[in-house]
């Protein structure tokens, strides 16, 4: 019978951690949207919170679609929440019910980034988005630069929008 070490286990952690991380890279692979255009339309819509967003130019965006009934964007709302401090976030929360039903769960939630409510799901579908978390990242001319389908590390995010 083999004896478990220290060495030995922290071996098959480091294996195993490398293989969940190849697997769900190529699972986002596969799953993510295949967009019409890498260039980023006019935008200009209504918040949550009565605000208008509108893209400029000149910042790398971060569009993140979510659900508040989905269990892995709650699991990395805090990290869209730390992202959205030092760069332009605007999220879409779609198929999750009224603003004051969403406005509740981001107060609940401690969450104060930008949400545009998909209620309907046609912004989900202007951007292909078929499984959540999905986010687009465009760069400060407003080309798609990376998309992302499932959790995203603070780090793995902010990464990417400072390249």
């Amino acid at each position: 019978m083999q004896k478990w070490h220290i060495k030995s286990i922290a071996k098959e952690i480091l294996i195993m951690a490398l293989l969940v991380f190849v697997l769900s890279n190529v699972i986002s692979y596969i799953r993510k949207p295949t967009l019409d255009s890498a260039q980023l339309p006019p935008l200009e819509v209504n918040l949550i919170d009565g605000s208008e967003f509108k893209v400029s130019t000149g910042k790398p965006l971060l569009i993140h679609f979510w659900a508040t009934w989905c269990p892995t964007c709650k699991l990395e709302a805090a990290n869209i929440e730390r992202v959205s401090k030092s760069y332009e976030v605007l999220t879409v929360v779609v198929n999750s019910g009224s603003d004051g039903d969403i406005q509740t769960y981001m107060k609940e939630n401690k969450l104060t980034f930008r949400v545009l409510n998909d209620a309907k799901g046609i912004w989900a579908k202007k951007f292909k988005v078929q499984a959540y978390p999905t986010s687009f990242i465009y760069d400060a001319n407003a080309t798609l630069k990376f998309t992302e389908v499932g959790y995203t590390s603070t780090v793995g995010l902010m990464g990417r929008l400072a390249l």
